[in-house]
């Protein structure tokens, strides 16, 4: 006799049920325990507190949800809905990516049980909305040139939940305080300074936060973007070049909002690159966009 097939633990791998109260649908639960997770945290959500706010029994609610564990994977799945990820033939690259990676971010901090659950909500990933913000994110990597659009994916949305996660966090201990982010700041920074002393980098650095406090968002902010500016350099090392004709097209726009090119003088020989400075950062442009834009044809110009 064969053995018994265990089902996937996922609301997304069975079929919903029918349900016994009318006004008790899936989406009402859903909502319902999003607000108690934005108000008072992951603790603070069980079947029986949820049933009791909806006025219902928890026996109701596993009409609906099966677990705790699916009601998460539904929860998570809802606020995804949230994340904007601009159309694949964005003109550039990379403002669309950090315009969804931003997005990501301020989804993750609006709902700050999001990001520390992502990894624990079983098949998640499976929901119909994650899905539709990683096949737009794949679009738009496969559209730009990359041979392996999952990779990139991998490392932009690693880096945003890692520091979103931290955000998150940081940010609820705030708000448990009570205070602002800048009032809270500046009561921990003599803590902060008395646990830094003997580590001379680290106490400069509170040292200098401490006579000139500087805006926590704005500072906030300046961190995830240099972070992600620094994945978006190392992505487009491996970003496979376009044919000439789209590549000179899609360069002639980076190029008028990113690049000043300083010498006209480049190897065109094909397929080599050679790295464009720009205020701040490095432009990769393959070689041969390169001559067509200055007019060479294929050789290196006398020296």
């Amino acid at each position: 006799m064969a053995a018994r097939t265990k089902p996937i633990a996922s609301v997304w791998a069975r079929e919903q049920r029918a349900p016994d109260q009318p006004a008790l649908s899936r989406d009402v639960i859903v909502r319902e325990a999003i607000a108690m997770l934005d108000a008072d945290g992951i603790e603070a959500l069980s079947m029986r507190k949820l049933g009791a706010r909806l006025n219902a029994g928890a026996t109701s609610l596993y009409r609906h949800v099966a677990t705790k564990d699916e009601l998460m994977e539904l929860a998570v799945d809802e606020v995804a809905a949230e994340i904007h990820v601009p159309a694949a033939d964005a003109a550039d690259w990379r403002a669309a990516v950090t315009e969804a990676a931003a997005s990501f971010r301020t989804t993750a901090l609006r709902h700050r049980w999001l990001s520390s659950v992502l990894g624990q909500a079983g098949l998640a990933y499976l929901g119909p909305n994650l899905m539709a913000f990683t096949e737009r994110l794949a679009a738009l990597f496969t559209t730009v040139g990359f041979t392996e659009p999952s990779g990139a994916i991998d490392a932009v949305l690693s880096y945003t939940i890692g520091m979103s996660t931290t955000e998150a966090a940081w940010l609820t201990t705030v708000a448990r305080s009570g205070e602002s982010e800048a009032e809270f700041i500046a009561r921990l920074m003599p803590a902060a300074q008395q646990a830094a002393a003997g580590h001379a980098h680290l106490a400069g650095t509170y040292a200098e936060s401490a006579a000139a406090p500087t805006d926590p968002v704005a500072l906030r902010d300046g961190k995830f973007a240099y972070g992600l500016d620094v994945v978006l350099d190392g992505l487009s090392l491996r970003l496979t070049p376009l044919s000439p004709l789209r590549q000179v097209g899609r360069l002639q726009v980076h190029l008028g909002q990113h690049l000043q090119l300083r010498s006209p003088a480049v190897s065109c020989s094909p397929g080599r690159r050679r790295p464009v400075r720009s205020s701040g950062r490095f432009g990769i442009v393959t070689v041969r966009a390169a001559c067509s834009l200055s007019g060479n044809t294929g050789h290196s110009p006398a020296s």
